[in-house]
C-alpha cells in the first residue's frame, strides 16, 4: 500500500473511530508529519495552461497537450499533467466499442513513402442540408494526408485528376488501396491504374478493416473537424478542411510515428528532400501529356 492510500486510510478511521491520530498513523506505520504533509507547489498555472489548450484543441487527451507544453518549453512531468488535467474535468469522453476477435496474417510493414496509398470518401452535410463528400488520400507509412477534397459529388475523372495532382508533386506511387465504390471501379479508373503503372487494391465487400489506415485517419477528421465545424456552403467547408488537413501534416501529434507530426516523421525519412517526394521527369512529363489528353 503506498503513501497516498495509507492517508486515504488514516483520514477514514480517525473519522469513524474514537482514537487518537498518533494512534491511527502508527496502526497505519506512517508518521504523523508525512500525514499532515500539505504541498505548498501550486497548480493553478498549469491547470490555466491545460484549460486554454484544451478549448483551442477540444478533442486532444493529456498525452497530445503534454507535447504541446514540451514544444512550447515548459517541461512538466506528465504524471503531474495528467493529475491536473483530470482534476480540471478536461478528460475527453470516448465510446467504448466491442471489437470482435480474430486470427489475420498482418500486412508487410512499409518502409518507404508513395508504397501505397489509401483512398476514401468521408460523408457530412452543409447548414442548408446538403450533403457533402470529402475525399482522402493518405500516405499509408509517412500518414501524411496527401488530399482532403471537398464537393457535392464525385466522378471517377475527378478522382484520378486529384491522384495525378499529387503524384506531380510526389512521384508515383506502388500501390493504391480502396474499396469497391464506383469511383475506384470504372474503367477509366482502372485503365489510368494500368497506363500508370500503380497496382489497385481493392478491399473485400463489406470489410472496411482491410482499409485501416484511411478509416482511422476518418475517425480523426471526423472527431476533430467535421464534428466540430459547422459549414456554411461549400467554399467555408473546403475552407476548414484544408485548414485542418495542414494542422494535421504539420501541427498534431501523431501516436504511432512516436508523438511526431506527419510531415516531421516524413523528413526523417528523406533528410535530403523533406516532406514532399519529387516526382521524375519522365512521371512529370507523362502526368502532363495524361491531363492534355
Amino acid at each position: 500500500m503506498g503513501l497516498v492510500d495509507r492517508r486515504k486510510e488514516v483520514r477514514w478511521l480517525g473519522g469513524n473511530y474514537p482514537a487518537s491520530q498518533q494512534r491511527v498513523c502508527g496502526l497505519m506505520e506512517i508518521a504523523v508529519s508525512s500525514f499532515r504533509y500539505r504541498s505548498k507547489r501550486s497548480d493553478e498555472a498549469l491547470r490555466e495552461r491545460l484549460v486554454e489548450l484544451a478549448r483551442k484543441k477540444p478533442r486532444f487527451g493529456y498525452r497530445r497537450l503534454h507535447i504541446l507544453l514540451d514544444q512550447s518549453g515548459e517541461r512538466v512531468n506528465h504524471k503531474r499533467v495528467f493529475r491536473v488535467y483530470r482534476e480540471a474535468g478536461l478528460a475527453v469522453r470516448r465510446k467504448t466499442r466491442k471489437r470482435l476477435v480474430r486470427e489475420g496474417s498482418p500486412r508487410p510493414a512499409l518502409e518507404a513513402a508513395n508504397q501505397e496509398w489509401a483512398v476514401d470518401f468521408a460523408h457530412d452535410a452543409m447548414a442548408g442540408g446538403r450533403a457533402i463528400r470529402v475525399l482522402s488520400v493518405v500516405d499509408e507509412c509517412t500518414r501524411e494526408c496527401l488530399a482532403l477534397e471537398v464537393d457535392t459529388s464525385f466522378a471517377s475523372r475527378r478522382v484520378t485528376r486529384v491522384l495525378e495532382q499529387i503524384v506531380t508533386e510526389r512521384g508515383r506511387p506502388s500501390a493504391i488501396r480502396s474499396d469497391n465504390g464506383p469511383e475506384f471501379t470504372s474503367r477509366h479508373f482502372l485503365a489510368w491504374g494500368i497506363e500508370r503503372g500503380i497496382e489497385l487494391v481493392h478491399i473485400q465487400p463489406g470489410k472496411p478493416q482491410q482499409n485501416g489506415y484511411v478509416e482511422s485517419f476518418h475517425g480523426k477528421l471526423r472527431d476533430e473537424c467535421l464534428n466540430v465545424s459547422w459549414f456554411e456552403n461549400l467554399w467555408d467547408a473546403r475552407r476548414k478542411v484544408a485548414a485542418w488537413q495542414k494542422e494535421f501534416n504539420e501541427e498534431r501529434p501523431h501516436s504511432s510515428l512516436g508523438y511526431q507530426t506527419p510531415a516531421e516523421f516524413a523528413r526523417h525519412l528523406l533528410p535530403s528532400s523533406g516532406s514532399a517526394l519529387r516526382a521524375t521527369p519522365e512521371e512529370g512529363a507523362l502526368s502532363q501529356s495524361a491531363n492534355v489528353v
